[in-house]
């Protein structure tokens, strides 16, 4: 009996069970699931029937990502494409709601217009490409999909061009900084220019 109680109060002390923290990770971002297709494999003795899931996922303030995931069933597949998706998250250069300049890409079969748009006009897009500005963060745009109708096609033609844009803000603020570095190199050079024509005039003197 006193054994039986003792081996209670141990587990009573005990660790208790972990606590599950993949669910607050989870919720910084906001999913859209764009796909969910079924690949089958011809293999020996048979073929072998997978999902692949296209999710995009987002939190609504400029940082956004995509991935692709395979598995045995429909939820292994979405917990691994959220996976992917969050290790290539990309922080867009949103410019008072809208994109800084338009952009047009093409991505295999996949060409996407992106054009900056005003205050007022909204998500003017359909489709896949909706669904993953829906949780971008970008409030005003206006995009066209020419070509293919693929959606994982074209949500990649997408991120083509995030990074393009990306990469865009990324050389014009380092041109910017040079150019103020230049500038003051030669505010510098003139006022060291000034100060030794002053030594001059007081030896003169």
């Amino acid at each position: 009996m006193t054994n039986g109680n003792k081996s209670s109060s141990q587990q009573g002390r005990g660790r208790g069970p972990r606590r599950d923290t993949r669910g607050a990770e989870v919720s910084e971002f906001d999913q859209r699931v764009i796909e969910v297709s079924r690949v089958t494999r011809v293999m020996a003795g048979g073929k072998r029937m997978r999902f692949r899931a296209c999710v995009v996922v987002g939190n609504h303030k400029g940082r956004i990502g995509y991935g692709l995931g395979k598995g045995a069933d429909f939820a292994l597949a979405v917990s691994k494409a959220v996976t992917r998706a969050k290790k290539n998250i990309l922080d867009l250069p949103i410019t008072d709601t809208t994109i800084p300049h338009q952009t047009k890409v093409k991505f295999k079969a996949a060409q996407l217009l992106l054009k900056p748009a005003p205050e007022g006009t909204g998500i003017m897009a359909g489709g896949a490409v909706r669904q993953a500005l829906e949780v971008s963060g970008i409030g005003n745009i206006a995009t066209k999909v020419f070509g293919s109708k693929n959606k994982v096609n074209n949500i990649q033609a997408l991120f083509t061009a995030f990074e393009l844009m990306i990469n865009t803000a990324r050389v014009k603020k380092d041109l910017l900084e040079k150019r103020e570095f230049h500038k003051a190199k030669k505010k510098e050079k003139e006022l060291i220019h000034v100060v030794s024509e002053e030594k001059i005039d007081e030896k003169n003197s």
